[in-house]
């Protein structure tokens, strides 16, 4: 099976996956115990208008015609209406996802720059001192609570010294650039705005940081483990004996073996980076999909849960088809089928 046939193939399958993943949240969601008409009217509300809402609504109706009406709309591009915001769910996701995917991509370029290396360095320097600082960098980064890292940059980085600016996508007194794709960085930069451009990437740095830190350390670990079984193998003591030098063995022969397991540990971590790190979030007050997504499950807002969810399942399935893909251009013995 070529590439372009697997292709195909996975995206196919991807519609059957998301379809399951509808149907699932969508009746567990519409059966735990919360009433999001009594959310929306409060604890005050008459019965008469809680039943005229439920009617309005389509609340009222059995579960089976409640799904499919859902589905119905789903395939022509509507996810519904926010209770919450009282907009259309898409436009919301629009708004709050750049957002997200901006401090995800960052966060996870500093970990893949940072972990490799780190993870190639000791697994090389096995059991040397440059090894042990590694791992301990590695244990605290997986052990250290996100909020507590976070708190704590902003005391230093921010109160203490004021070298960098504080919560927020740009200062109050720089005007956003002009929308295009949503991402500030990119915008400022497409726009000309260069004074928005690097206010808002001072503003990234932090919780970029410590969105990134975690995922560094679980890359520097799987990077680690997988160089030193693959330095224990025949071909590299071979290549050894026949004279390479070390940095093209380490280089050319090794990484790319090792390179396996760490590139699914980096397509599932950036998925879950994508999903909104939602303490991240809150302490920058970073306007993303976690946040969005924590406010629509404590308001009970079953179309923006809905939403939500159907977006992660679609980056959670395109990361896996990523990270397929990749295999075979990091190892040509891998076949399609």
């Amino acid at each position: 099976m070529d590439l372009r046939t697997y292709i195909v193939r996975r995206l196919l399958l991807l519609i059957f996956v998301l379809f399951g993943v509808l149907i699932i949240s969508f009746v567990v969601s519409h059966v735990v115990p919360a009433d999001p008409v009594q959310a929306i009217l409060g604890p005050q509300a008459p019965p008469e208008a809680i039943e005229r809402a439920r009617e309005q609504l389509g609340f009222n109706k059995p579960l089976h015609e409640q799904l499919i009406d859902y589905l119905w709309r789903v395939l022509h591009g509507d996810l519904g209406k926010s209770l919450r915001t009282n907009r259309p769910v898409i436009v919301d996701l629009k708004e709050f996802f750049p957002a997200t995917i901006e401090l995800a991509t960052t966060a996870m370029i500093i970990a893949i720059v940072l972990g490799i290396p780190i993870g190639i360095i000791s697994a090389v320097k096995k059991d040397e001192a440059i090894d042990h600082v590694s791992r301990l960098f590695s244990l605290v980064g997986v052990s250290m609570p996100v909020f507590w890292l976070g708190l704590i940059l902003l005391l230093i980085f921010y109160y203490r010294f004021g070298i960098l600016p504080g919560p927020g996508r740009l200062d109050p007194t720089i005007p956003p650039p002009p929308k295009i794709t949503g991402l500030i960085t990119i915008d400022s930069l497409i726009s000309g705005r260069f004074d928005a451009f690097i206010n808002a990437l001072k503003h990234l740095l932090m919780p970029a940081f410590v969105l990134g830190y975690y995922a560094t350390a679980i890359i520097a670990r799987i990077t680690r483990a997988s160089m030193l079984e693959v330095l224990r193998q025949d071909y590299i003591r071979t290549a050894y004996a026949k004279g390479l030098r070390e940095r093209v063995v380490i280089m050319r022969h090794a990484l790319r073996n090792a390179l396996i397991p760490t590139t699914t540990v980096i397509g599932l971590t950036y998925g879950s980076l994508l999903e909104g790190a939602v303490l991240t979030e809150t302490i920058f007050a970073w306007p993303g999909l976690g946040r969005y997504a924590t406010g629509s499950f404590l308001f009970v807002d079953f179309s923006a849960i809905m939403g939500v969810t159907l977006l992660i399942a679609v980056i959670y399935s395109l990361s896996n088809l990523i990270v397929d893909i990749l295999y075979a251009f990091l190892d040509p013995r891998i076949r399609y089928g």
